[in-house]
């Protein structure tokens, strides 16, 4: 059963990934801003190699931001 709920985690975070990264592609801000949120998806895929609940949390987060429009603050 742990298994296969690791297996549902990694499959969900995976999928936001990718929608995050479909986001920041799209996003129409300075390049510098663009760079800096792909840094961050970067580490959060980093992070998500060694712990998948911390990614989560993370992504969450980011999105989160996205939705709101903080990263145009300088996030």
């Amino acid at each position: 059963m742990e298994r296969d709920s690791q297996l549902e985690l990694y499959e969900a975070v995976a999928a936001r990934l990718k929608e995050a990264h479909t986001r920041v592609r799209e996003l129409q801000v300075p390049d510098g801003v663009r760079m800096a949120l792909s840094r961050k998806l970067l580490a959060v895929t980093a992070v998500a190699k060694h712990d998948l609940a911390d990614a989560a949390r993370r992504l969450d987060r980011l999105m989160k931001d996205l939705d709101e429009g903080r990263f145009l603050q300088g996030d």
